[in-house]
């Protein structure tokens, strides 16, 4: 579906500012932006919840190609010369700009 809309330049600066951050194509950030409506209208209220949607979008929990995630883990560290423990795999880390 295509829709067209004329939007105010200042929310057109903002979007465009926040999808030029997360390298996204303005369109596609605001996919993005109305997807995440429903999770607006009803917040999670008790941190059981927050996490329980958090695992459900894929922000926690093992990556789907992550068989045995106990030797995974074993796999991403190895021991510096000095004894301590070094993680070796990425690590994604999702903050907001407000």
């Amino acid at each position: 579906m295509n829709i067209s809309l004329d939007l105010p330049s200042e929310l057109e600066n903002e979007l465009s500012t926040e999808a030029s951050h997360l390298k996204l194509p303005l369109s596609e950030y605001i996919l993005r932006v109305l997807s995440f409506r429903p999770f607006l209208q009803n917040p999670p209220k008790t941190g059981p919840e927050l996490v329980a949607y958090w695992e459900s979008v894929g922000v926690i929990g093992s990556p789907p190609d992550i068989i045995d995630s106990q030797e995974q883990a074993t796999a991403n560290k190895t021991i510096g010369s000095s004894g301590f423990c070094v993680e070796t795999r990425s690590i994604l880390i999702v903050s907001s700009t407000k």
